[in-house]
């Protein structure tokens, strides 16, 4: 068994509010905290609130973030004990753990192994079937023909999905026959294009599922819990924009089944530290393992407002070699909570971002409100990086409180200089469907009109729009490519793609 061990001094190889977020335990613990930032990220607020902070070079994070070379170097220039990667740019690459491991630092995460085991979603999804987790009947296809073939058998509408991606790209709905040729190659494109691997398979489509989330928590002794659900189905872009615990959709009972099922599959592949589970729930109560992310989730903190713990707190000490000081039964989930994430973004765009300079920012707070940010008054809002300003959270006694609550810190909420999508939030906290619990992920598509106001984005223009997207942000979910990098000025004004973008679909 790993021997109990102390750290000093840990880095932590991101950006933005997690950075932020992580550096905050790490004093509360009293260890020093080592910063790394590009040059796009000098002035940012996670250099400021850290001991120390090093340059590991440009803006873009081809050149910074995704670095391991550089990571490793300023944490060994720094004499760190350890590296918490956050989530996004490097959390679930295992060339990080393995290049921690060679330089004697200890990484604050899973094993390696386990992040090979989950990085693949076709070898995931074999690993996972094998464990006795539930599955989506797909296949894995190698030409239109298979995948023809396949979606027949299976029956239509499929999911064409990249097998190395992450955030939405890579994915397309297939209704019949004949759609699928021109959504292969779209996927298989798209794929090559984010993900450096034009590897796709199919699934099932699961018609207006609810996207439920379970958190899991180990050690490297063998123990393992899971902390409960989190319901993530409000989506732009089948990407997430607010999630909730409890789930309005799922029952107690459920809950503890899929936490069980969480658990096993994580013991499967020899799993420690905090990592989710991703289930598609259908409305009939069944559930389907999507994938697992091996990291620390953007939406953990509404698991802490219900929990009481602090995953972040936890990881470190896993990492350090201590055993989980509860078992599952200590656990309980008490009262409500709610994330919303505060993008610089244009949803009458279709949620394209508009990077610029924050004139001023006031920030909610008050009884059960609780904004995880990264910005502050007179920052820039990079082009280069996702446009997440920060996560605003509320707990409260029951849902219909933690949603009045919600509403009221979302009016306090202000941002000028740059445009936010806090209208959005708003609007979706007084939908009548939202406000019962009555949602699934197609829930901002279904409701635009009332949400978003603007015309969708139309087929032939979604290319453009995910080529905008991935120009303007180094996206928080999974990175496993090279990151791009824009050239379009920073300012206040809406940005070129959003200024084309709605032009066109005010025509």
């Amino acid at each position: 068994m790993p021997s109990a061990r102390t750290f000093k001094k840990v880095l932590v190889a991101n950006r933005g509010e997690i950075a932020v977020r992580v550096t905050r335990t790490l004093h509360e613990m009293g260890i020093a905290s080592v910063a790394v930032f590009s040059d796009a990220d000098r002035g940012a607020l996670h250099v400021r609130v850290a001991d120390e902070a090093y340059n590991i070079g440009p803006a873009p994070a081809a050149e910074s973030y995704l670095r391991v070379e550089r990571i490793i170097d300023a944490a060994k220039k720094a004499g760190c004990d350890a590296i918490h990667p956050g989530y996004g740019f490097l959390s679930e690459n295992p060339v990080l753990p393995e290049a921690c491991a060679r330089a004697g630092i200890v990484f604050i995460g899973p094993p390696a192994s386990a992040m090979r085991q989950m990085g693949s979603k076709t070898a995931a999804r074999k690993k996972m079937a094998e464990a006795g987790v539930p599955i989506v009947p797909g296949a894995h296809c190698e030409t239109t023909d298979e995948a023809i073939a396949a979606a027949k058998k299976i029956g239509f509408p499929v999911m064409l999905k990249a097998a190395s991606g992450g955030g939405g790209k890579g994915m397309r709905i297939v209704e019949s026959e004949g759609e699928m040729a021109s959504a292969w190659e779209r996927a298989r494109s798209e794929a090559k294009k984010f993900f450096g691997d034009d590897t796709v398979f199919l699934e099932k489509a699961i018609l207006r599922p609810r996207h439920v989330e379970i958190q899991v928590l180990g050690d490297e002794h063998g123990n393992m819990v899971h902390v409960f659900e989190r319901d993530c189905s409000i989506q732009r872009r089948n990407q997430k924009v607010v999630e909730e615990t409890p789930s309005p959709a799922a029952s107690r009972e459920l809950v503890a089944r899929m936490g069980a099922i969480a658990v096993q599959g994580a013991k499967a592949v020899g799993y420690s530290s905090a990592g989710t589970f991703e289930f598609l729930l259908a409305a009939d109560g069944s559930f389907y393992f999507l994938e697992m992310n091996t990291r620390l989730q953007v939406e953990h903190p509404v698991t802490e407002l219900v929990s009481g713990l602090d995953l972040v707190r936890e990881m470190v000490l896993v990492a350090q070699g201590e055993k989980l000081t509860f078992a599952q039964s200590d656990l309980a989930q008490r009262g409500h909570a709610i994330q919303c994430r505060v993008y610089a973004e244009d949803p009458a765009s279709g949620f394209l971002p508009s990077p610029g300079r924050i004139v001023s920012l006031v920030t909610p707070a008050g009884p059960g409100v609780r904004d995880d940010g990264g910005a502050y008054p007179g920052c820039d809002i990079s082009s280069y990086y996702d446009p997440l300003i920060s996560k605003l959270c509320v707990w409260a006694p029951t849902r219909e409180r933690a949603v009045a609550r919600m509403r009221r810190a979302l009016a306090e909420y202000v941002v000028t200089g740059i445009r936010t999508n806090l209208a959005f939030h708003e609007k979706l906290f007084q939908h009548p469907e939202f406000v019962a619990g009555r949602y699934d992920t197609g829930f901002i598509e279904r409701y635009r009109d009332a949400l978003l106001g603007y015309a969708p984005v139309s087929e032939g223009s979604r290319e453009a729009v995910a080529v905008a997207v991935a120009l303007a942000a180094a996206r928080l979910e999974r990175v496993t490519g090279a990151e791009a990098a824009s050239d379009g000025e920073v300012g206040a004004r809406l940005s070129p793609w959003v200024e084309q973008h709605r032009a066109r679909a005010l025509r």
